[in-house]
């Protein structure tokens, strides 16, 4: 007999804290590597996003943790025990097997948000469904629809579904588990209801417990490895250079194998301890790739593992995903739907085989383990019979998402009755724009208050362009028509903004848009009158002490943090970023104040170096002070005189 329930699990989190209300206007950027591989480097140039837009940054987190309540939905059928996270992109954090009380997935002490995601915030554990484009889902820390949806046999599903607002598309993750099913199943279906082509872009990623003696198996003996330096080399599994790289727990540095599955190879991988035992993924033939990833042992690759998931924390990512890579992007044509189905489970193979240095027989072995599982014909037999319920409406609203689907329906007529975003979802971040549907302009909010939420698109540009002039929607058609690349007609509009309410919003902008064609001094400029008009806003804050700094200006950087109050002045990005002024403007003992008493940098990005390059430069500018000049040996000689302290080592090489 299956169950599915509504309960709470408690853990130790650091709360979200407010959305960012500054619109990310800077272009991502993308490294592009050099692939012998023509398949491959297609699809590393086609569909890349050059905005995050229309989502904002998640950055309002902190580390001060405490005990949290946390919504969940739980599978169970007496063999196995999921538990998702519906307040956190529908997470999958726990899948226990019950027989023998083992955990099969990494879920940590703690939920730390850092610095990883696409918006910032992302945390580590369980199974994440990464949908958007390259880098850890918009999606990863926001809640999801759910509901309760049944199969032919009455066994229950939980459906939990969104509209991903970055590609314009609809995804929804069925999972259930048959009454007397070792494994668990997600179905999962993308869909495109717009009028054009989208890349599109899914992977499944698990955490898992990590332990010298874990060997992740898959059907490949070659793979593309890319490391800190982000360039794909194509290297031998299970051995590169004289190491055996299915050891995770082995390596010292953090890096990624994507694995070159032969076409036809049935797709799979297993993370195994010693005893032959631990968790595995499968999947039907849609999703082509599998990756390892791991952070290593080394000082940087440890205490990111302990930021994210308390002390002692050693996990392992093996993923599965559309592409061969998890650099490129396939198209999905208008009005096209994908399905797949997934399944998770306990596997256990003879210890000796699957850590036999002859490779063949190590995946063979594997191989019968989870054929035996969960055999090849059952997944497709079970993909074949989703067609009978995948559209089939919830029979009970468990957990409501955002609004966003609810507004899109407004606009576009979407009609999804598998997965319905009723207009009851629509709330505050969503209020302004179904104005502009229904009546043609938005209601004017004070200029003191920020935004809360920016569209994007041809259909809002052309209702922005109709609505009413005022400084609210002059600001959202500049944002719109940045997106689009114009932008001189994104400067008009915020020009135009300005000229009905002075702002801090338009300022900003227009600001971050000297900033990215090198006109610094015009930024740093605009950056301080928008400053003044919100002092307390911390990501502006932040955004001007770093166009100072950029700008060679620290004095009047120093100068804008000398005028915060307390809670700001100790935040740890502005406290970086006043010690980067400090050591601009020679003013050392001040940085060595801020260095000695511990700087920490809560939204540390991963590969950020900005720790480690402050301290050197803190220390050669006292050796200059003292010596006059630095050259090359000295450099070497600072370095070994003045270690990077454990608590600034954060580097991934």
């Amino acid at each position: 007999m299956t169950h599915l329930e509504l309960s709470s699990i408690t853990i130790s989190t650091a709360p979200m804290g407010r959305d960012n209300p500054l619109p990310p206007l800077r272009e991502l950027h993308y490294f592009q590597p050099s692939v012998a591989d023509a398949e491959i480097s297609r699809g590393l140039t086609y569909g890349l996003a050059t905005s995050l837009l229309p989502y904002t940054l998640l950055d309002g987190y902190g580390r001060e943790r405490a005990d949290t309540p946390l919504r969940t939905a739980v599978l169970s059928n007496g063999i196995l025990r999921a538990e998702f996270l519906l307040d956190y992109g529908g997470r999958m954090w726990s899948l226990r097997h019950l027989p023998s009380g083992r955990e099969l997935l990494h879920t940590g002490s703690v939920l730390q948000p850092a610095n990883l995601g696409l918006r910032n915030a992302w945390f580590a554990g369980g199974v994440e469904w990464n949908i958007g484009t390259l880098g850890h889902s918009p999606l990863s820390c926001v809640p999801v629809h759910a509901a309760r949806v049944e199969r032919p046999d009455g066994t229950p599903v939980l459906r939990m579904y969104e509209f991903e607002r970055m590609r314009g598309i609809v995804f929804q993750v069925d999972a259930y588990l048959p009454s007397g099913s070792p494994v668990l199943f997600t179905h999962v279906r993308l869909r495109n209801p717009g009028e054009a082509e989208v890349p599109v872009y899914w992977w499944t990623n698990l955490a898992v417990p990590e332990t010298p003696g874990t060997r992740v198996l898959v059907p490949a003996t070659e793979a593309y490895q890319m490391n800190s330096d982000n360039m794909l080399r194509r290297v031998t599994v299970p051995e590169h250079d004289g190491v055996d790289e299915t050891y995770p727990g082995r390596g010292a540095y953090p890096a990624d194998f994507f694995y070159d599955v032969p076409d036809g190879t049935r797709g799979w991988t297993a993370a195994l301890g010693e005893d032959g035992t631990g968790v595995i993924h499968t999947a039907t033939g849609r999703l082509r790739g599998r990756k390892l990833f791991r952070w290593g042992t080394s000082v940087g690759g440890r205490n990111w593992q302990e930021w994210l998931s308390g002390p002692g924390a050693a996990y392992l990512e093996i993923q599965a995903g559309l592409t061969r890579t998890q650099l490129e992007h396939v198209p999905l044509a208008s009005g096209a739907s994908w399905s797949w189905v997934e399944g998770f489970g306990l596997a256990t193979a003879d210890p000796a085989e699957v850590h036999s240095a002859d490779w063949t027989g190590a995946r063979a072995a594997a191989a019968r383990a989870i054929e035996e599982l969960v055999p090849e014909r059952v997944l497709e037999s079970e993909l074949a019979g989703a067609g009978e319920w995948a559209d089939a409406a919830p029979m009970e609203t468990l957990h409501k998402g955002s609004g966003w689907g609810a507004l899109e329906r407004l606009l576009r007529g979407l009609d999804l009755p598998g997965t319905p975003f009723p207009e009851d979802t629509i709330g505050r971040d969503q209020n302004s724009w179904r104005a502009l549907v229904r009546t043609g302009t938005m209601p004017t909010p004070s200029p003191d208050l920020p935004p809360s939420s920016y569209t994007v698109g041809p259909r809002w540009r052309e209702l922005l362009e109709k609505s009413e002039v005022t400084w609210f929607t002059q600001l959202h058609l500049g944002v719109n028509r940045y997106h689009a690349g114009d932008k001189e007609g994104a400067r008009e509009a915020w020009r135009r903004s300005l000229a009905c309410d002075v702002n801090a919003w338009a300022l900003r902008n227009l600001a971050v848009a000297d900033a990215a064609e090198g006109n610094l001094a015009a930024a740093a400029a605009g950056m301080i009158r928008a400053h003044r008009l919100v002092p307390r806003l911390r990501p502006l804050t932040i955004e001007t002490l770093k166009v100072l700094v950029g700008a060679d200006r620290p004095g009047e950087a120093l100068a804008v943090v000398d005028r915060l109050d307390h809670a700001d002045r100790w935040h740890g990005r502005i406290r970086l970023l006043e010690c980067q002024a400090a050591v601009d403007v020679g003013d050392l003992r001040r940085a060595g104040r801020l260095l000695d008493s511990g700087i920490v940098v809560d939204d540390l990005h991963e590969g950020e170096d900005a720790l480690d390059t402050l301290w050197w430069a803190y220390h050669e500018r006292r050796a200059a002070a003292d010596l006059g000049i630095v050259n090359d040996p000295a450099r070497v000689r600072i370095r070994r005189d003045h270690p990077l302290p454990c608590l600034y080592d954060y580097r991934m090489d």
